[in-house]
């Protein structure tokens, strides 16, 4: 995967554990996880900027650019996508249940 994932040089510049750092960001310790192990296909702004307040650092310290190709053959805009398919699914349950 072309972005390398630097949460684990962080948290030991910060001692901080997988847990504390959840807590303190909002996410499951297994999204973390997914995050930091380089497995996830997108991350929100806002789950990258509590990360950034948490660590007090920036995103180019979480996240680097490695040439390459992607894993899987998914581009951004399949990514992204994805993510916002995933993400209707809820509001038209949630409105489904209101009416």
């Amino acid at each position: 995967m072309p972005i390398a994932v630097d949460i684990d040089v962080m948290l030991a510049r910060r001692k901080m554990s997988v847990g504390e750092l959840a807590e303190r960001v909002g996410i499951t310790p297994a999204n973390l996880a997914v995050l930091k192990n380089g497995r996830a296909r997108a991350v929100r702004f806002t789950t990258l900027e509590a990360l950034c307040e948490v660590l007090e650092c920036q995103p180019g310290d979480l996240l680097r650019w490695e040439p390459g190709l992607p894993e899987g053959g998914d581009t951004v805009v399949e990514a992204v996508e994805a993510v916002e398919a995933r993400e209707a699914r809820p509001d038209a349950v949630e409105a489904g249940a209101a009416g």
